[in-house]
């Protein structure tokens, strides 16, 4: 029952999120970096009966993933830019979130 609600709930926010941006693009872009999906997946996860420590790490590894995040977006946002076609613009933004995302674990586990 969880997943279904979770698959409508999840289905309604992009589906306003894009109605949004497709009216408004700045103003969508802003709302879709809000931490919705995090913030979401934090209240599913306590619903379903995590624990904290499991919340907390969840947490943790969403802020590892932030820097990285960007790094894709800023590519795709470069590589449109330019012209690039989305599907091609989206596959390198995805490749430099993979080499950003491999780079960070080697620095982070050489610190910790």
């Amino acid at each position: 029952m969880y997943a279904i609600i979770k698959i409508f709930t999840s289905a309604i926010i992009i589906g306003v999120i894009t109605e949004i941006a497709r009216r408004f693009p700045t103003q969508g872009g802003l709302i879709a970096a809000l931490p919705i999906v995090s913030l979401l997946s934090l209240i599913w996860l306590n619903v379903q009966g995590e624990q904290v420590q499991t919340l907390s790490k969840f947490a943790y590894g969403v802020v590892l993933g932030i820097p990285g995040t960007v790094v894709m977006l800023l590519i795709i946002g470069v590589a449109l830019q330019h012209s690039m076609h989305l599907i091609s613009s989206i596959g390198l933004g995805i490749v430099g979130w993979v080499l950003y995302i491999f780079a960070q674990d080697l620095v982070v586990k050489h610190l910790f």
